[in-house]
Parts: C-alpha cells; structure tokens; sequence
C-alpha cells in the first residue's frame, strides 16, 4: 500500500509541469520527450498522406519565416519544422513537438508575408503553450485515451463507413481560451521578430469570410479553429501592446512574388476535377460524374453526391486485388466490403475489360443500399467505379449512375499531357472594372467573384480600387 501510494504521488508530481508560456504548474500526462515522439510519428503520416508540396524556394521562404519566429518563442529548443502540405484545404495545423505545417491552399487569401508570419506565430502558440497536449492529458485523465491527431486511411471495407472516405484527419479542437492565446503569442512572435502584428486580424478578418466548409475531405480553418469573426476585435484591442515602431514589415511584394504560380485547387498528383469531370493525367484516368453532383477529391478516392440527397458515387483503385479474372476480384472485393451480389455480367468500359454488377449492403450513414458497381482492369491495376443510393431509391439514381459508371476511360498520352492545373497569377485593375469583370475576364471564369474579392481581403460587396494589383486564378 506505502508503495502504491508513493509511485502515485510520483506519477502525480511527474504530471504536474511548467507551461513554458505562463509559468503555472499544470497536469499534464505528456512528457517532452513523448511530445517529440508524437511529433514525429504524425509528421511521418502527413507526408505520406497529404505530400509536401513541390517547391523548394516556397518552403525554404515559409521555413525561414517560421524558425525566425520559433528561435523567439517560448521554447526556442524545439527541433521545429515548418511543412507547406500539399492540400486545397484553407488551414494551418500544429502538432506536439514543433511540427507546424500550412497547406498551400491558405497561401492565396493571406495578403502579404506579415500575414503569413502571424498564421505560423498562432500555431506556433499551440505548440509552445502546451495546447494539444493539454487536451491529450484532460482526455487520458478521464479515461478515454484520446489521440493527438489520428491520420486513416481505409484499405477495405471501402463502401462501409462514409465518414471515413478518403483522407480523415481529427484535430482536437481548440477552445475559445486556447484560440485567444494563440492569437496573442501570434502577434507577440510577430512583433518581436520586426512583422507588423496587425497581420493577425487582418488574416482572421478575411478567414471569417470563408466558407465554413470543408474542402477536399480535410477540415479547413473555420472547423478546427473556431469562430475567427468574434476575435477580431480581441485582437485588435492588443495592437497597442505590440505595435511599435521596430513591428511594421509586411514585404507584401516579395510575398507575393513568392506564391505567384501557386497550384489553386487540384493538383496534378492528385487529379483534376473540372465540373463533374475527374481527370487524372498521372494516372491517365478519366470519368463523368452526373452533371450538377458536387465532386470531393481526395489522395485516396473521388465521391460525388447529388446535393441534400443520400446518392452517392465514388471512383477509386482496388486495393490489392485478388482473383484470377476481373469477375473473381469484383467478386472478393465486393464479399470483403459487406456487398451480396444481385446480378452482374462481364462487360467492357471504355475499351477496357470489367464486370459490372448491382448488390445490396449497408452503409453507414445511408444504410440499407443497392449499389451498381464496375470494375475495371486497366494494366495491372483494377479501378472501382460506383454508385449507390437507399434502396427504395435506387433505380431512379440508377438512371445516371449506370452510364457515368460507364464514362470511365483511359486518357491518351496527348490528352493527359494537356491538363494543367489551375494557378495564381495577378491582374492589374483597370477604371469600372468590379469583381464580377474580374472574375469572368482575367479569372476565365474558373473563380467566382466573391472568392476572388475574399482572396483579395475585400467584403465581397466591395469593390476593387483601379491601377490596385489583385491576385487571380488562371487556367495553367
């Protein structure tokens, strides 16, 4: 019993550490050291599973502004890394150890390098005043053992779970005391390190204009830290703590120089979706979806639904496929995922050998469904191309699903070499001209307005100044 009592009195004090930013004793499950191997672990799965983004002198720029602020910060020995993911997702995310990344998809609605450097100053906060880890010991200490961030991808059952399609990624969220924190350390990094701190609610002002919500599967800004809008003005009211006479640089012209080209949207690695199309030059792929289903692409699959309906559609390889001929895997790929079969017949898509079949299962979130499903052997590789709605629904889904299913192709070496992404350029604003003209004559079309004025930090009612340099996207 002395014993017991003494390693919990141990275990007790261990938990009970300094929090670098406030100086308070606080109870906390998380050593530094699991900090780091934490860190390092997750930072191993984002790589892999949302890549770096390919350009070396934007992540030596965004790595340098991130270690000026990090050697300044309350935990200046952290072995930081500074990552920009390459993702569409409007977010930044840190997690224990000094990991911070920033998706290339945040870097067109920042308005110069100040900005930049109050996004990583705010993540940074997270790490350096123990935010997540804080999180994990109020979680373990009520039993539930929660996760830091928990990265899946799932390898079968692949119709089973509609939560869980494509990359899943859960941050803990933040609360509104926590979030508060992180702005003002943002703006106290900042400062410190010569950037104008009014940075910080310039970002959030035009970060409470975005759509709340998520994009390409992956939470954006809005959904893991909360409510931006009602900060502003509590960051604003710190200016005069942090605004001096040495805290002004906002070098928004080498900014912007720097993400000038920036890939806005799908990447090539990735696919590309135009409209209700899915191209995939890497993989030289291509496949209709129905026309006015809202298309979500991700690393790991393409899903469309028919708005405010329980239709759905997806494209996606087969994982490891196991069978003699197409029929035997489509067989086995569909028992392991749950699927009975109903019919089926061997058949050709787009000049290529497949099976298409119709079967019953059950998925989550939709429940009981009958689905029709092609798949599709293309080298040596076997592509699933399906779609599935509630079964009482089901044949009048079927109407547009069988000959999207069908629409599946390869792409000629020509075709596929055409395809570029959409990226960043700039256009000079000339006299009358408003964010619609801009829209649909310097941005062909391919950006609304108000995501344009948005990008800009404009309210989307508005308008530009004329001879003003704004930034649009372009057809590459």
């Amino acid at each position: 019993m002395r014993l017991t009592i003494a390693l919990l009195v141990t275990t007790v004090v261990a938990a009970c550490a300094t929090n670098p930013v406030t100086g308070k004793r606080e109870f906390n499950l998380m050593s530094e050291a699991e900090e780091l191997a934490i860190g390092q672990q997750v930072d191993a799965e984002v790589r892999r599973e949302m890549g770096v983004y390919q350009d070396t002198d934007l992540q030596r720029y965004v790595s340098d502004i991130g270690m000026r602020l990090a050697r300044d910060s309350h935990r200046p020995n952290l072995p930081w890394t500074f990552t920009v993911v390459d993702n569409a997702a409007i977010n930044a995310f840190a997690v224990p150890g000094g990991y911070v990344y920033i998706t290339r998809g945040i870097l067109p609605y920042l308005g110069d390098e100040s900005e930049l450097a109050g996004v990583l100053g705010h993540e940074i906060g997270h790490v350096t005043a123990r935010h997540a880890a804080q999180q994990y010991s109020r979680q373990a200490g009520g039993g539930l053992g929660l996760a830091i961030l928990s990265i899946f991808v799932p390898q079968a059952a692949p119709f089973t779970d509609l939560s869980s399609m494509g990359l899943g990624i859960l941050f803990l969220k933040y609360g509104r005391d926590d979030e508060l924190e992180a702005d003002r350390l943002g703006m106290e990094y900042a400062a410190h390190a010569g950037w104008d701190p009014s940075a910080v609610p310039r970002f959030l002002s035009t970060l409470a204009r975005v759509d709340a919500m998520s994009e390409r599967g992956v939470p954006n800004w809005l959904s893991t830290h909360p409510d931006p809008g009602s900060r502003v003005g509590e960051a604003e009211n710190l200016l005069p703590t942090y605004a001096t006479g040495a805290a002004t640089a906002r070098n928004r012209d080498e900014y912007l120089r720097t993400i000038e080209g920036i890939v806005v949207g799908d990447s090539l690695e990735q696919g590309i979706v135009r409209g209700s199309v899915f191209l995939h030059p890497m993989l030289r792929i291509g496949l209709d979806f129905p026309e006015g289903w809202e298309v979500f692409n991700s690393p790991e699959q393409v899903m469309a639904r028919e708005p405010g309906t329980q239709h759905y559609m997806l494209l996606q390889q087969v994982d490891q496929p196991r069978g003699r001929g197409i029929e035997e895997v489509a067989q086995n790929a569909m028992r392991s995922a749950g699927f009975s079969r109903l019919d089926g017949a061997p058949a050709r898509v787009g000049g290529l050998e497949a099976y298409i079949g119709t079967y019953r299962g059950s998925v989550s979130g939709a429940g009981r469904v009958l689905m029709r499903a092609a798949h599709i052997a293309m080298g040596r590789q076997v592509y699933v191309a399906a779609g599935f709605a509630p079964e009482a629904e089901f044949d009048r889904v079927d109407r547009v699903v069988e000959p999207a299913v069908r629409s599946f192709r390869e792409l000629s070496a020509s075709e596929a070499s055409r395809i570029r992404p959409n990226v960043l350029s700039f256009y000079t604003v000339r006299e009358g001209d408003s964010w619609q003209s801009i829209a649909q004559r310097a941005g062909q079309g391919i950006t609304s307005a108000a995501t344009l004025a948005i990008m800009n930090g404009y309210d989307v009612s508005t308008q530009p100044e004329a001879d003003e340099r704004v930034k649009v996207v372009v057809g590459g």
